[in-house]
């Protein structure tokens, strides 16, 4: 490729030399991709190859939002389908991408999703983020030039998926004083409930720490009732909402069904995404966060349970060890979701009323419908054998013992209090 000797002329040859090299990898011409990555390097192109590369890492995290991505799906599934590096990488391009918009046009999702991954412009000019993000990671040129590379093809052939709230650059609705309030309350059961997970952790009686553990999944059952009761009483027409949760390799299947229990014992309907790496989970907000601590909580218990049970091999020494672990993930599922379901049921019967079924037979149809609406072609998937039987009797052991909220490990609560 010939380049331009002008200003402009460099900035088209650069523009064109990035797409040949996207396309390159479109078709999996990877030599001819390391071919066009060195060329980069020739005399008089860095420049115009880094202006280029952050212009259109600028458009392929817009392409993003275009096509239902929020910021936390793109890291997850660059780092699932790439590296770490990538995931950097691509935090930095959304961190600049950002900065298009005015704060009052980012919705709060999207602004505490952003806070989680540090997407922030950490370095000190607009041109300088290259060198600096070479510097910090310690590679050359070369590396950084194949990695934006790698992360514009992957950004750009993104599939489409339902729209979870306004992108960014649109205006943002809300009762932001009706959500501040909600906030505060959403805190204050959740303080309940991290008191009574510290107990249950620190008491070394087993029947207390169920006692407690169950005490704490049926509160956060009640909060999700009061939620119902009070949005009918006041006429609240907020409606079921939606996010992803990652459910990652290994054994992404019995986890996703962990995910399908946890959800579906918390008024929540969840839809598994194998390819991309995550589920999306609707319903109502109050009953979201609680499907995202608590399935993160178990699945924590889950795998450390998992881990201590050690390797398994049959009687001619051959490994055992993934049928094992498959079946134990898939009873603890099982197990999981009938305990759910039990402490749900009691925390229904105590707040008794007539009021109560109408109520929440209402915000089932309406998660169903708006699971319809996202989801017009949706197929219910059958689950998988169990091959291992002492795998699957373990599994259900080290249910009956898990908590029924967020660990410590992932809550932050304190084990002494």
């Amino acid at each position: 490729m010939r380049r331009g000797s002008r200003p402009g002329e460099a900035t088209a040859a650069a523009d064109a030399l990035i797409a040949e090299a996207v396309r390159s990898l479109s078709l999996g011409d990877h030599a001819g991709f390391r071919r066009l990555v060195l060329e980069t390097a020739l005399p008089g192109w860095t420049r115009a190859v880094h202006l280029g590369l952050a212009a259109r890492l600028r458009r392929a995290v817009t392409h993003a939002w275009e096509r239902g991505w929020q910021p936390a799906d793109v890291v997850r599934f660059t780092s699932r389908r790439r590296t770490s590096r990538h995931a950097r990488l691509v935090t930095d391009a959304i961190a600049d991408e950002m900065r298009a918009y005015s704060a009052a046009t980012v919705d709060g999702r999207w602004r505490e999703q952003l806070a989680v991954l540090e997407a922030d412009v950490w370095w000190a000019d607009d041109d300088g983020h290259p060198a600096a993000w070479c510097a910090r990671e310690g590679v050359d040129h070369f590396a950084y030039t194949a990695c934006a590379i790698e992360v514009i093809h992957l950004l750009e052939g993104l599939p489409r998926l339902p729209s979870l709230g306004p992108r960014p650059g649109t205006s943002v609705q809300g009762n932001h004083s009706t959500d501040e309030r909600m906030r505060e309350v959403d805190q204050r059961t959740l303080g309940k409930v991290r008191a009574l997970l510290a107990k249950a952790e620190s008491t070394e009686f087993p029947e207390e720490a169920e006692a407690l553990s169950a005490r704490a999944q049926e509160l956060m059952a009640r909060h999700s009732i009061d939620h119902a009761l009070l949005a009918a009483k006041t006429g609240d027409i907020g409606g079921p909402a939606g996010r992803r949760i990652a459910v990652d390799n290994p054994y992404d299947s019995p986890k996703a069904v962990l995910l399908t229990v946890v959800a579906d014992a918390n008024r929540c309907r969840a839809v598994w995404h194998r390819e991309l790496g995550f589920s999306t989970v609707m319903g109502y907000p109050a009953d979201l966060a609680a499907v995202e601590m608590l399935f993160t909580s178990l699945l924590v218990q889950a795998t450390a349970a998992m881990v201590h049970a050690g390797p398994r091999r049959d009687a001619r020494g051959r490994s055992r060890t993934r049928s094992f672990r498959h079946a134990f993930l898939n009873a603890y599922a099982a197990r999981i979701g009938e305990r759910l379901r039990e402490a749900a049921d009691r925390a229904a019967e105590s707040a008794g009323g007539n009021d109560l079924v109408p109520v929440l037979a209402a915000r089932d149809q309406a998660v169903e419908q708006a699971v319809g609406a996202m989801f017009p072609n949706l197929a219910k998937g059958r689950a998988g054998s169990v091959s291992n039987y002492e795998g699957w009797v373990a599994g259900r052991a080290a249910a009956d013992l898990a908590s029924l909220n967020g660990r410590h490990e992932v809550t932050g609560a304190d084990r002494r209090s």
